[in-house]
C-alpha cells in the first residue's frame, strides 16, 4: 500500500515587489540623470541651485520614458513622464515650506533663552540686548485674543453648522453662500470694519476685545465650514433611531448627532484657532500693542505676537531682528502643535469609525 503524497502549500509571493534587478536599473537610471545634470551645467551657462534641480528632473523624466518604451512600451514610457512630473510638483509644493522651517528655525534660536518666556518689554526697547525684556506679554496677548475669539465664534460657527446640517431651512443657500465668501474676506477688511463700527464711533480706543472681533469674523467660516462636513459625516441611521425612540429634533441632535462629531467639531475649533493665531493686519489696527502684560483685554493696549514681531523688525538693530525671529519661531511652534492636533483628532476619528 502506497502513502499518499503529501500536499504542498505554495509560498504566497508578492508578484508586485520590486525586485534587486529592477533596483539597480532604477539607480543607474538616477546615477545617469545625476550625471547629465552635472555635465550640463558644467559646459553650459547654467548655473545655480535651480539649473541643478529642473535639469535633474528634466534628464531623469527623458531617460526613465525612454527606458520604459524599450522595455514595456509607449504606454509605460507616457506613465513613466507622469510620475516625473508628479514627483516634481509634491518637490515643489514641500520646498519652500521645508525652506521657511529651516530658516524660521536657524535665526530664531538665537533669541531663545530662559528670560524670553518670563519677562515682557515694559522696561526694554527692541533695540536693548537681549538679556533685557522678554515675550511674556505678546504670549498672553495672543493666547486672550484666542480665548475670546473662541468664545465668541464657536457658538456661533456650531450653530450655523447645525442650521446647514439638521434644519435646512429656506436660509440655507444664501447663508451657506455668505460663510463662503467670509471664508476669502482679506484679514485687513475685517480689521478695517471693526475700526470703523465699532472703534470710532463706540469705544473710541484700543483694546484686546476689538481685535477679538475681528479675529471672530475670521474665525467663524473655517469653523462652521469645518463643522459642517462633521455633520454630514454622522449617518442619518443615528438621527432616524433617535426620532424613532421618541426624541425631539433638538434632543436627537444634542444628544446622539453632537457627542458623535465631537472629535470633530474640536479639530474645528483648533483649526480656526490656527487660522488666527498670526494674523497681524487686525492685531495693528485696533489693538494698540502694549509692551507689557495687561491682564484687563476691555481697556488699554494688548501685545501679541505679531505685534512684536512686526514692531521688533521695525526697529532694524541686530538685537531687534533677533528678537523678531525669535518671536517668528515660538509662533511657528504654535501654529504647528495646533495643526499637529487638528490632524491626530482627525486621523482617530476615522480609526473610530
Amino acid at each position: 500500500m502506497t502513502t499518499p503524497p503529501i500536499p504542498v502549500t505554495p509560498a504566497p509571493g508578492k508578484p508586485w515587489a520590486t525586485t534587486p534587478r529592477a533596483r539597480a536599473k532604477e539607480a543607474a537610471l538616477l546615477l545617469a540623470s545625476i550625471l547629465f545634470t552635472i555635465a550640463l551645467v558644467q559646459l553650459t551657462p547654467l548655473k545655480g541651485k535651480l539649473a541643478y534641480f529642473f535639469l535633474f528632473f528634466i534628464f531623469y523624466a527623458v531617460v526613465t520614458s525612454i527606458a520604459q518604451y524599450l522595455a514595456r512600451g509607449r504606454a509605460a514610457a507616457k506613465d513613466a513622464i507622469i510620475k516625473a512630473v508628479v514627483v516634481l510638483g509634491a518637490v515643489i509644493t514641500v520646498l519652500p515650506i521645508a525652506s521657511i522651517i529651516v530658516t524660521v528655525v536657524s535665526k530664531g534660536a538665537a533669541g531663545i533663552r530662559p528670560g524670553l518666556f518670563t519677562n515682557d518689554m515694559s522696561m526694554a526697547t527692541p533695540t536693548d540686548p537681549l538679556t533685557n525684556g522678554g515675550l511674556l506679554h505678546a504670549i498672553t496677548g495672543t493666547l486672550t485674543l484666542v480665548a475670546i475669539s473662541l468664545v465668541l465664534s464657536v457658538p456661533i460657527g456650531i450653530l450655523t453648522a447645525l442650521y446647514l446640517t439638521e434644519i435646512k431651512g429656506r436660509f440655507t443657500a444664501p447663508i451657506r453662500f455668505l460663510v463662503q465668501a467670509m471664508s476669502g474676506v482679506p484679514s485687513i477688511v475685517a480689521g478695517l470694519f471693526i475700526l470703523s463700527a465699532v472703534l470710532y464711533p463706540i469705544t473710541k480706543s484700543y483694546s484686546g476685545f476689538m481685535g477679538a472681533l475681528a479675529l471672530t469674523i475670521l474665525m467663524i467660516p473655517t469653523i462652521t465650514r469645518t463643522s459642517e462636513e462633521v455633520l454630514l459625516l454622522i449617518p442619518n441611521e443615528l438621527r432616524e433611531a433617535g426620532v424613532a425612540l421618541g426624541g425631539t429634533q433638538w434632543r436627537t441632535v444634542a444628544m446622539i448627532v453632537l457627542p458623535a462629531a465631537r472629535s470633530g467639531l474640536i479639530t474645528a475649533m483648533i483649526l480656526g484657532v490656527a487660522r488666527i493665531a498670526g494674523e497681524t493686519a487686525p492685531i495693528l489696527l485696533l489693538t494698540g500693542g502694549g509692551d507689557k502684560v495687561n491682564p484687563n483685554p476691555f481697556n488699554g493696549s494688548l501685545g501679541s505676537l505679531p505685534y512684536y514681531i512686526w514692531k521688533s523688525f521695525n526697529a532694524g538693530s541686530p538685537e531687534a531682528i533677533t528678537r523678531a525671529w525669535a518671536g517668528l519661531l515660538v509662533l511657528l511652534v504654535v501654529v504647528l502643535i495646533l495643526f499637529t492636533l487638528a490632524r491626530l483628532l482627525t486621523t482617530r476619528k476615522m480609526k473610530a469609525r
